[in-house]
């Protein structure tokens, strides 16, 4: 049996519980950003590098933070499950830059114990705060 002797290189990354994980050193890591303000159209610029026209997003409703740039929804949703958000006050979406359209779409959405069960967000009243905290969170885009 021949052996293969290929260096592997990781990225070692942590989160605020002092949890570590391994990412491999050619993974593209996005530029995600969680913030309580609203993001800058420098900011705006450095979250558009994973999608180019559009940026996932992450909102806790309760707290009122948004996590934003994210490849996959599930990775904003972490990073606000270790900073003390509860999974029923996140709801994920996005925004397309170009339209500047707001979607209510994620997979992390479907939610059958809170009377969601599709990735849209269902209810009317979450919907629209949602919306609402997006057009807060790029009002660089929304209207200055």
């Amino acid at each position: 049996m021949e052996r293969n002797n290929h260096t592997v290189n990781f990225n070692i990354r942590g989160n605020s519980k002092g949890n570590f994980f391994c990412i491999p050193a050619w993974y593209n890591l996005p530029m995600i950003l969680t913030k309580k303000e609203p993001f800058t159209s420098d900011e705006i610029e450095k979250l558009k590098e994973t999608f180019d026209v559009y940026i996932k997003t992450v909102i806790d409703l309760k707290y009122k933070i948004c996590s934003a740039g994210c490849n996959r929804h599930f990775e904003s949703e972490r990073i606000l499950l270790d900073q003390g958000s509860n999974q029923e006050d996140l709801w994920g979406g996005g925004i397309d830059l170009e339209t500047e359209t707001i979607d209510c779409n994620s997979f992390i959405n479907i939610r059958p114990t809170q009377k969601n069960t599709g990735s849209e967000i269902q209810d009317g009243q979450i919907r629209e705060e949602f919306n609402k905290l997006m057009r807060y969170f790029f009002k660089e885009i929304y209207g200055k």
